[in-house]
């Protein structure tokens, strides 16, 4: 299963944090809209992300939900047909929540940088390290640490779960 080491974060200055993205990615990031389905599941979590083009993807995968970079495994599956799809899982599973988002994506190096708005949570970051083969955890949990220093992230603004969990526990917008 691939897997790759991610850090969540609050962002309070969006267009600062988008700068510094920039600058590090030598690009202005691409916007994506996603409206992802979380399915009740017995271990980790099932999502259904429609990318909002008539394409999208079934994810499953499982991390911790601490705070700072932690390793999460997952599979991917491409669907052309989300909305039936959708329709299909919440029938046999029910379905645990909705999350909608805009997301700027930024790539640095090895990693997925994320500038996300999420309907009522607010501004967050994501730093996904896409992990190769030969690499340790270790060093992912170094690639993102270094990175986060680089954007600007401070340890008090790290978040742990997933924008679900918040808004499963009612946080708001601020």
């Amino acid at each position: 299963m691939p897997s790759n080491v991610e850090i969540k974060a609050k962002v309070s200055d969006v267009a600062q944090f988008a700068q510094r993205a920039a600058q590090l990615s030598q690009s202005e990031g691409s916007i994506i809209r996603q409206h992802d389905t979380f399915f009740n599941c017995s271990s980790g979590r099932l999502k259904l992300r429609d990318l909002m083009d008539g394409s999208g993807q079934l994810i499953f995968y499982e991390r911790p939900d601490t705070d700072g970079p932690k390793l999460s495994r997952y599979s991917i599956s491409p669907t052309n047909d989300p909305q039936s799809l959708q329709a299909v899982l919440a029938d046999a599973l029910g379905v645990k929540g909705e999350v909608k988002k805009e997301r700027r994506l930024f790539l640095i190096g090895q990693t997925r940088v994320h500038l996300d708005s999420v309907e009522g949570l607010g501004h967050y970051m994501e730093l996904e390290v896409v992990m190769r083969p030969e690499q340790s955890v270790e060093e992912g949990q170094q690639v993102a640490e270094d990175l986060m220093q680089q954007l600007g992230v401070s340890p008090q603004s790290l978040v742990t779960g997933a924008y679900m969990d918040l808004l499963l526990k009612g946080h708001k917008e601020t």
